[in-house]
């Protein structure tokens, strides 16, 4: 039995045991916080229209099918261990593709505004935990002939950049790349519960060797740990401070997230957003921060709350992937937290603000004790662990979710079909009510919203804000 080790045998009982981040994923999930990442995608069908006029949807479940190889954990399932109750993957054995790739079309018309209803009411429903943690849905129906694909992925499977790696196993930047064979994918038997608690037994039983390596390593270079200890005391010092406080009542943090989903998006032009962060100075996401910080600026006031000496914090997701694991699933990011200043008026005065701010988070020591954190949750108690999850999604102090992902600056295919345009989507804690995630591909810098329904029955003004603000910011930097 392969626990977490590659195994290609179909004969041997196979599971892989989650890490305590990604396992987290699953622990935070309620019947309103859902914890599934998405992504919408309009395409220009190309070739893959038929005869009639229609999109080939068989020929589209085909090249799925042909590309799981590529991505493993699409065919598999979570299982529990017996009392720990800690996730693993194993093969699904049931595996069934139509139950994953859907297909549905618009009404005519078929508009923008009709795909971002259906979006919402995709993202209103809970991935089933029983089955392989993600769903692909095939909308035609699109006025001027284009279609869309909306994928949904379970957080525990991947995060924002692991995501951009699933894009691959589907997409191409050849529109000419040649037909993939059908896979010849057989399931591997999964363990049995009592195998599972015996090698969990084990595992722990090695927890006290591990430990002793870690103290020789430290001993053989005390002046180093000495470091390395202090700073991580410093950070977690940061992080508790920090997360401990709650976050600010405003209009955009409810008691609850309710369990409906509103979408929305908008698109930028990736070139003039570097030209602003070249005349202002600081990074992209700097610009991106910023110009959230005017548009929820705006928003509060038009609600009649309060900005002067508001202590309003975004959570900003933080990558620690090094450069090896670039390709590898799973999540691997630490969440900070950045104070928005919005009691400045000014667009260039934010943006000087905001890019200081970013640039004490990244020397911040706060990212290190949230790695000690998840190497020690490794060990722990599973329910502890799980119940310490639970109690963050409705305690937690960040007021919003913004986070940035790069993704490919090439057109991708998929069998001929061109991307034209990515929105990604990601979930909100239990006291958010939007969410904002952003992917660059082409060219493009795309922006996702994601809120509760009822919470936030205006989300197209805050998307019109984050424009109207971008242009300030542009007008700053030409000035």
């Amino acid at each position: 039995m392969a626990g977490g080790e590659a195994d290609v045998s179909t004969s041997h009982p196979y599971y892989e045991r989650l890490s305590a981040l990604d396992a987290s994923m699953v622990f935070m999930e309620t019947s309103r916080t859902h914890m599934h990442i998405a992504e919408v995608g309009i395409l220009d069908p190309g070739p893959l229209v038929t005869g009639n006029g229609r999109l080939d949807i068989e020929r589209i479940r085909a090249h799925v099918a042909s590309g799981l190889d590529q991505i493993p954990r699409h065919r598999q399932r979570l299982a529990f261990i017996p009392i720990e109750s800690h996730p693993v993957w194993v093969d699904d054995d049931r595996f069934t593709l139509d139950y994953h790739v859907r297909h549905t079309a618009l009404p005519p018309p078929g508009t923008i505004r009709q795909l971002k209803r259906l979006v919402g009411r995709i993202l209103s429903q809970k991935l089933d935990l029983s089955k392989p943690l993600w769903e692909m849905w095939i909308v035609e129906g699109m006025e001027g002939g284009r279609f869309a694909i909306v994928s949904k992925l379970h957080h525990c499977m991947v995060d924002g950049l692991s995501a951009v790696k699933v894009l691959s196993a589907f997409f191409s930047p050849d529109p000419d790349a040649p037909a993939r064979p059908p896979s010849n994918w057989e399931p591997r038997p999964a363990p049995r519960s009592i195998d599972l608690a015996v090698e969990e037994l084990q595992r722990r039983a090695g927890g006290p060797l591990v430990l002793a390596r870690a103290i020789a390593a430290a001993l053989a270079s005390p002046a180093q740990t000495v470091r390395a200890v202090r700073d991580t005391a410093e950070g977690a010092l940061e992080a508790v401070v920090g997360k401990l406080q709650p976050a600010a009542t405003t209009p955009l943090n409810t008691g609850e997230v309710g369990p409906h989903r509103r979408v929305d998006w908008i698109r930028f032009d990736l070139d003039e957003v570097k030209a602003v962060k070249n005349r202002l100075g600081g990074k992209v996401n700097d610009v991106v921060l910023a110009t959230v910080a005017g548009a929820v600026r705006r928003y509060l006031r038009a609600h009649e709350t309060p900005v002067t000496g508001l202590d309003f914090r975004v959570v900003v997701p933080i990558n620690r992937r090094p450069a090896s694991a670039i390709g590898e699933l799973g999540n691997r990011v630490v969440p900070t937290l950045a104070r928005l200043p919005l009691e400045i008026r000014g667009a260039r005065e934010r943006m000087r603000v905001i890019t200081e701010v970013t640039q004490t988070l990244k020397a911040s020591k706060e990212v290190r004790a949230v790695e000690l954190f998840e190497d020690i949750a490794n060990w722990a108690n599973t329910p502890l662990i799980s119940e310490l999850m639970r109690r963050a999604t409705r305690w937690w102090s960040g007021n919003l979710i913004v986070t940035n992902v790069p993704g490919p600056q090439f057109p991708l295919y998929l069998l001929g079909a061109r991307l034209l345009e990515g929105y990604p989507f990601v979930p909100m804690m239990a006291n958010q009510a939007l969410g904002i995630a952003l992917l660059s591909y082409a060219g493009g810098l795309y922006w996702g919203f994601n809120a509760d329904w009822d919470a936030i029955d205006d989300l197209h003004d805050l998307v019109e804000y984050c424009a109207e603000e971008f242009t300030e910011l542009e007008n700053a930097a030409a000035s």
